[in-house]
């Protein structure tokens, strides 16, 4: 089927807006006092008895707090296996939502201690923001979502649509490079805040959103009728996601480096919510005993004690149970998020010993 005519839009762009929503202040109304001169940033945590989590205004099944205003997903579940490994309480977290352009000056600055909010991994990043990327929690790649009803099968057919895009994204620069690669002319909606830019494209002010393709599988699922999108075959980059922290406390990239390697080992090993406890008192396979602190030493290493990846698995389950609890029900297929052991599964554990 071919494109049926396709409404223009004027190119919306706004500016930074206040975060109020829900009641949460600003990242700067409650940054976190800074820590003592020479302490590390996972001492300051230690000492404030709360870690500060950056995180997304609101995306479903990633982070997005819930009727009773408590925060779910699954990069929340990052930020509370990190306050089990610490703090052997998984609630001592402080949530701050910051959007695509604020997030990385939040971080920055210290208003947050770590950011868990779909951010992609680039040689840029990595470099030029005195940032640390800890991890690949997520291997995700960019895409197209349209309303059923156009008639559009792949991408190379929005040539003259109007696409919605976030600024302050790889999104943004991997929509330009794909369009001039491939001949497509397009008019892009530019709206910072995701919850207008989405109601933008529901009230088609645009014919096309373009994202991660996780992220349009959660707003589809947010749609009263999420039958009458549709997400396009067409995946155009490769967006690989994780937490970061400022670049400067090397304990605290690898505690949070090591914690996502718990709960990708813990599936591989079959050790799970219900039964870690069970598995640290009597499973005899020595990498299982050196995860869970029976000998090794290996928390004390991190800053933490021997014991802390049991107090994650309690907190959150393992990598399986996270992804199965907030993704799958939103659509989103394991994919290159199995385990290495799958075929086609990338997600893969450095060795505890």
């Amino acid at each position: 089927m071919t494109l049926q005519p396709l409404r223009r839009a004027t190119i919306g762009v706004l500016g930074a807006v206040a975060m109020t929503a829900l009641g949460v202040l600003p990242a700067a109304a409650q940054a976190p006092a800074p820590a003592p001169a020479g302490a590390s940033i996972l001492d300051a945590i230690k000492a404030r008895g709360t870690l500060v989590c950056g995180t997304n205004t609101g995306l479903a099944g990633f982070a997005q707090p819930d009727s009773q205003g408590v925060w779910r997903g699954f990069d929340v579940e990052y930020c509370r296996a990190l306050a089990a490994a610490i703090f052997n309480d998984p609630n001592k977290v402080r949530y701050v939502p910051t959007t695509a352009q604020s997030r990385f000056t939040a971080l920055q600055s210290g208003e947050v201690d770590i950011l868990a909010r779909n951010t992609t991994w680039t040689l840029s990043r990595d470099t030029s923001l005195g940032l640390d990327f800890a991890a690949v929690n997520f291997f995700d790649g960019q895409g197209f979502m349209v309303k059923a009803s156009a008639g559009v099968k792949t991408a190379k057919e929005l040539s003259g649509a109007t696409i919605c895009v976030q600024p302050g994204t790889t999104t943004e620069q991997n929509l330009t490079d794909w369009a001039r690669a491939n001949n497509v002319q397009f008019t892009p909606v530019v709206i910072e805040r995701l919850e207008e830019l989405v109601s933008a494209y529901a009230s088609n002010r645009c014919d096309a959103f373009t994202t991660d393709v996780s992220g349009l599988a959660a707003t589809r699922a947010s749609q009263p009728n999420p039958a009458e999108h549709l997400i396009l075959p067409d995946v155009i980059s490769k967006e690989p996601l994780g937490p970061l922290i400022r670049h400067g406390d090397q304990r605290l990239v690898d505690l949070v480096r090591w914690t996502h390697y718990a709960l990708v080992a813990a599936e591989e090993l079959g050790v799970n919510q219900a039964n870690v406890a069970q598995m640290a008192a009597s499973d005899t396979r020595p990498e299982v005993q050196r995860m869970l602190g029976k000998n090794g030493g290996l928390g004390q290493m991190l800053g933490v004690s021997n014991d802390w990846v049991v107090n994650v698995i309690k907190a959150t389950g393992n990598y399986g149970e996270i992804f199965a609890r907030h993704l799958q029900p939103i659509g989103i297929q394991r994919g290159p998020n199995a385990l290495w052991t799958t075929p086609g599964g990338q997600q893969y554990a450095m060795p505890f010993r």
